[in-house]
């Protein structure tokens, strides 16, 4: 059976989901904000060790300015409703991106609620956020040259270079899961997917259930994982 240690999500389609129902852009964000916590406890329950789930994207700042507002608030709204339950919970919080380029506001609570479960040893709940995989590879290419720029004993090769990422105290990415259709992975963890499992799924976020994603787990189960060798 196939070890499942590390799953990511890209969490899509909430913008259409809400226009679907009538709704606001900004109710489904909302309602997608309230399905973290969902999914989290359900890979929490599975002994996951780390859920990776992309928040928002360093593209994402091509939205309108009142979208992005709300979004930079939703992470206050998601620690005031489940802080005391991750907590309960063992669940630790991290995150990966550019956090200098947030608002004050919004890294202060990442901060906050990082420190507040730096002790827990369950299962990390890791936000890409403001976060570009592109623009993760070129920063660790030149963290390397930074570190090194006097020194020619060191060789970059492909696991020193994993040193340099923000995934370094990360498992490899086993399954990457996007939901609402889409089948493409839009500059997320691309060293980090060199080998991972894909499923695209057409429920959007907002309705993806714990029950998709155990169904996405068993799906994973009976993959055949080669990586390029052959059986």
């Amino acid at each position: 059976m196939n070890k499942l240690k590390h799953v990511a999500i890209i969490m899509d389609g909430n913008g259409r989901w809400a226009r679907a129902k009538g709704y606001p852009r900004t109710q489904g964000h909302l309602v997608g904000t309230d399905n973290v916590r969902n999914i989290a406890i359900a890979a929490n329950d599975e002994g996951i060790e780390v859920l990776t789930v992309f928040a928002f994207s360093t593209e994402n700042w091509k939205r309108s300015k009142d979208e992005i507002d709300y979004l930079m608030k939703l992470p206050f709204v998601f620690f005031d409703k489940f802080m005391k339950e991750l907590m309960e919970r063992n669940i630790k919080i991290t995150m990966i991106g550019e956090m200098e380029d947030i608002p004050k506001d919004t890294a202060k609570i990442f901060n906050k609620a990082m420190e507040q479960t730096s002790k827990n040893t369950g299962m990390i709940l890791n936000f890409a956020m403001n976060y570009g995989s592109r623009f993760e590879i070129v920063r660790a290419f030149n963290k390397f040259l930074d570190e090194y720029k006097n020194d020619n004993s060191l060789e970059l090769t492909e696991d020193n270079f994993n040193n340099y990422l923000y995934t370094k105290d990360f498992p490899e990415v086993d399954l990457m899961i996007r939901t609402s259709g889409e089948q493409r992975i839009s500059n997320f963890l691309l060293w980090q997917l060199a080998y991972s499992e894909l499923i695209f799924v057409q429920e959007a976020w907002p309705e993806f259930t714990p029950e998709s994603f155990k169904k996405c787990l068993d799906e994973f189960k009976k993959r055949d994982r080669r990586f390029g060798g052959v059986k």
